[in-house]
């Protein structure tokens, strides 16, 4: 939902490094750190030995890492749960600034399923909405209530 992250793997810092294609979403120009985005954006991740690689959808698709139906389902779950995990936080004074979610297929019943933590400071970034806009006027990094502060101060040293 917003242009953030501090990991090598994170939108804003394909951003910063001039990508405008990320996870094959077209971003317009003109984004600062930390802004909302102007929708929230599906930008799957897929493990190679080291880390996380982003891929669009359609890759993930093409190169066979999940079948079509299954994409669309994943896709349709990841943006309710989204929309509604959205709305919870700003009812606690929360910005739900980016998430996680992982899938997985139930081997009895053959569903996708939500297999990982949801909405936990480990997988989802979150700041407090009653100083975003102040701070983001003056520059600042908005208050966050998640293991990013973590990143970036170990990014600092």
């Amino acid at each position: 939902g917003y242009m953030t992250g501090s990991t090598n793997t994170s939108i804003w810092t394909h951003y910063k490094n001039g990508a405008r294609l990320y996870c094959g979403h077209t971003l317009p120009e003109g984004y600062v750190k930390n802004c909302r985005l102007s929708e929230a954006l599906l930008t799957p991740t897929t493990k190679d030995p080291n880390h996380d690689v982003p891929l669009s959808m359609t890759t993930a698709v093409t190169q066979g890492f999940i079948a079509q139906e299954d994409a669309d389902v994943c896709a349709a779950y990841a943006h309710q749960l989204f929309e509604f995990s959205t709305a919870q936080a700003a009812s606690r004074g929360l910005i739900l600034v980016d998430t996680k979610y992982e899938f997985g297929r139930c081997i009895k019943t053959g569903k996708i399923l939500l297999v990982d933590e949801l909405q936990t400071p480990d997988s989802s970034r979150y700041c407090l909405a009653a100083s975003y806009d102040a701070r983001m006027a003056q520059g600042l990094e908005p208050e966050s209530v998640d293991k990013d502060i973590l990143r970036r101060w170990f990014i600092g040293q």
